[in-house]
């Protein structure tokens, strides 16, 4: 079993920064890539960033310039760093992580359980 734990986030004020945290466990023979996505209070869930381990990131255009995606892959974490944080920015969001657990060639999405960020003054 592969297991994904997110932390981090809360409230932040516009302009402000928050980071967000996200460490895989389990039966993993590797990580592919790991990523987040969010869902804003009554929205689709969209996605935000994703980086592969080979440390090639992209991001969505609401967030490029003002989110940094890192990997750390001897933990098995992805990390999110948001800075000059707007009110559209809350949400709910969500660790993805693309995963090939043990005892199978095939890959698989993984998903945390989530964690709120807030934006407000």
């Amino acid at each position: 079993q592969v297991h994904i734990v997110e932390s981090g986030g809360g409230v932040g004020q516009p302009g402000g920064s928050l980071s967000l945290s996200c460490t895989a466990s389990g039966s993993i023979y590797q990580i592919h890539s790991q990523g987040w996505y969010r869902r804003a209070p009554g929205k689709e869930r969209e996605w935000v960033a994703t980086i592969r381990t080979d440390t090639v990131a992209n991001y969505a255009d609401s967030v490029k310039g003002r989110f940094t995606i890192s990997i750390d892959q001897r933990k098995n974490s992805v990390y999110l760093e948001m800075a000059n944080l707007k009110p559209e920015d809350t949400a709910i969001y969500y660790c993805n992580s693309l995963i090939q657990p043990h005892g199978t060639p095939n890959r698989r999405e993984y998903w945390g359980q989530g964690t709120q960020v807030i934006v407000s003054s």
